[in-house]
Formats: C-alpha cells, sequence, structure tokens
C-alpha cells in the first residue's frame, strides 16, 4: 500500500526541511529531493540531487528500498556502518505514490551509536564488577570451609586465613564504595559545582594525610604551591577523592625509594593540579585506556597494591564535573604525570612586593 502525496510540492519539501528529526525524501530513482538539516548534519555527503546509494552502499538498505518501491508499505532495518567510525542507525522506510503513479520513498533515520555503546558499556562494566567481586568472595568462602573443616583446630592456619580473609573483606569494600562514588559522581554530573573550593588547601591535605603511606615506601612527597590560594568552582568532597587517587596511584606504582612531585599551577583562567612520579611509566598503547573502568595495565600489581581498577575512571568523572580536563603524560623508563586542569574562580590574587 502506498501513501499518496506531491513530493515536488513547495509545501512538501518546506515541511521536511524544516523537521527536527533526520528524514530525507527519494524519487523513484532513489534521488534525494529533499532533506531535514538533522539529516545533512547525520551524513554530509547527502544532498540534494544526489542518489541515496552512491552514498551509502549497504546491501541490506539497498534491497530494503526496492522491496519497499515495489511492493509498498513500509520497513525498518537496522545498520551499522563501519567506517570512518562506527555508528548504528534505525532506518524507517515508507513508501509514497504522487498523484502521476510515480513511486518515491520517505526515509526515516535514528542515530542509535551511543545507546548501542553505553549498552555495551553496561554490559562490560556489570560482567567487570561480577568478576571482580567473585575472586575475593570466592576466598572468603574457601578459606571459611577450611576453618570449618581442616584447619578447624589449628591456630596458626586460623590467624593467617584470618588476616588474609580480612584483607580479601577490605577489598571488597574498597570496590562497593568505588561503585558507589562514580555512581553518585554520575548522577551528578550535569550539575556544575559552584562553592568556592582551595586547590592549594586540598593539595596540601592530602600531602599530610598520606605521608605515613608514602614513608613506608620510603617515597619523598615535594610538594609546589602558590603563596595566595587557588580558588575553583568545585566540589571539596570530590576534588579530595580525586587528588587521593592521584597520588596514592603515584605512591603505589612509582618508584620505591622515588619522589612524587605534586604541583599546584595558579593561571590567569586556569588552575591546575598535577602528580608525577618516576615509576617505570606506561607503554603509549595504555595510556588512551587508562581512564576506563577496571582497565589495568599491569593486573597482579594492580590488585596487589589493593587497587580496584576504578580510581582513574573516578577521577576523570570529576574533572568532567568540574568542567575541566585531564591530560596524562609518560614515557617508559621516565614516570608519568596526570594533570587535572580547572576553569579558575574568579580574578588571580597577587601578593604586594
Amino acid at each position: 500500500m502506498f501513501e499518496t502525496v506531491d513530493p515536488n510540492a513547495p509545501a512538501t519539501l518546506a515541511l521536511i526541511e524544516a523537521l527536527g528529526s533526520a528524514v530525507v525524501l527519494l524519487d523513484a530513482q532513489g534521488v534525494v529531493q529533499a532533506l531535514s538539516p538533522a539529516m545533512n548534519a547525520l551524513i554530509p555527503a547527502l544532498d540534494k540531487g544526489r542518489q541515496l546509494t552512491l552514498v551509502m552502499r549497504d546491501p541490506d538498505l539497498i534491497g530494503a528500498m526496492e522491496q519497499v518501491s515495489s511492493q509498498g508499505g513500509r520497513r525498518v532495518i537496522e545498520l551499522v556502518e563501519r567506517v570512518p567510525v562506527e555508528r548504528t542507525f534505525r532506518i524507517h522506510i515508507a513508501a509514497l505514490r504522487t498523484a502521476g503513479g510515480r513511486r518515491s520513498l520517505l526515509l526515516t533515520f535514528e542515530d542509535l551509536s551511543e545507546q548501542r555503546v553505553t549498552e555495551r558499556m553496561r554490559v562490560d562494566f556489570v560482567a567487570n564488577a561480577s568478576h571482580e567481586l567473585r575472586t575475593p568472595l570466592a576466598s572468603l568462602l574457601g578459606f571459611v570451609e577450611t576453618l570449618q573443616g581442616p584447619a578447624r583446630n589449628d591456630a596458626g592456619a586460623r590467624d593467617r586465613f584470618l588476616t588474609i580473609m580480612r584483607e580479601q573483606g577490605l577489598r571488597m569494600a574498597r570496590l562497593v564504595d568505588d561503585l558507589l562514588s562514580l555512581s553518585r559522581i554520575e548522577l551528578r554530573a550535569h550539575l556544575a559545582p559552584e562553592t568556592p573550593v582551595d586547590l592549594a588547601g586540598i593539595s596540601r591535605e592530602i600531602v599530610d594525610s598520606l605521608t605515613l603511606m608514602a614513608r613506608e615506601r620510603n617515597v619523598n612527597l615535594r610538594l609546589s604551591l602558590p603563596e595566595q590560594p587557588v580558588k575553583v568552582a568545585g566540589d571539596r568532597d570530590e576534588l579530595l577523592r580525586l587528588m587521593e587517587n592521584l597520588v596514592e596511584n603515584a605512591i603505589k606504582y612509582g618508584r620505591k625509594d622515588g619522589e612524587v612531585a605534586i604541583d599546584v599551577i595558579d593561571g590567569a583562567t586556569e588552575a591546575s593540579v598535577s602528580v608525577r612520579d618516576d615509576g617505570p611509566g606506561i607503554a603509549p598503547e595504555h595510556l588512551p585506556r587508562l581512564t576506563e573502568r577496571f582497565y589495568r595495565v599491569d593486573t597482579a600489581a594492580s590488585r596487589e597494591a589493593g587497587g580496584t581498577g576504578l580510581g582513574l575512571a573516578i577521577v576523570k568523572h570529576i574533572v568532567l564535573r568540574h568542567r575541566g580536563r585531564l591530560t596524562i603524560e609518560s614515557l617508559l623508563g621516565q614516570g608519568a604525570t596526570f594533570k587535572a586542569i580547572f576553569p579558575r574562580l574568579g580574578p588571580v590574587s597577587r601578593s604586594s612586593s
């Protein structure tokens, strides 16, 4: 069955070009007669007078268009484009018939790319979280069974097992805490913080709290601050968490008996804090993925250090919520530098000479 319409009527063309959805009208030869601005933005190579199948050569799309053109009615297909980047479209194809008997097609495009990426991320996230929790949970259950059975009366084994069980329990607690923190930050991602926070004061507080941890690894914490407070619009708790994660990572994964440098830099429009270690560095292929959930460069070393695989993901989302940006620089054998940059709040204060 065909809908009757005059695709060449000025009103029809004007209507299509005014639509907010991605819509394109084709004549009987598949040549574009009209398209909405959203359609032009979605597929820039498409334009009036151009044949759709020369731009989108997918066999499924061509077959569906031929079927609807010959039989009438409607069809809905999903199309995945792999190049230049992967994109997924849901395409609604409807047959139109003009008063003169010619047949035209109206195609409506839905871009599902972001939705599909989000779905994959959600599935991966659940799978990774389940795996991360399953390992310490299996260890706990195994030790409990051993203590209830063969090691029931073995005081030495009991003490060793209880120590390991406590470590595994703390690991699960850290993981749950990080998952909840990440969820809360993402929930408020659209709300930019507005409270004035001193970035220098937060850095000083974190360095003081982590001095003992650094001393255990013989790591020297070197803090460089401007003379005046460095004000940014921020959430104090989140910025404390950001600094804690960056400095802890530098202590854990930097060189033992080395140095971690924390520099707070005050600029005219931006303020930044950088954390640099002198550890083994990070290979270039790992850098783009460091802020992914549960991504680890060295899984064994991360777990041994008590990492959950979520620390840098939390850092990234805190920086994004504060409308800032995170840069990571590293060369193998030359350590790594993590730098969080934020919009500065108000004019820069200068001490009088």
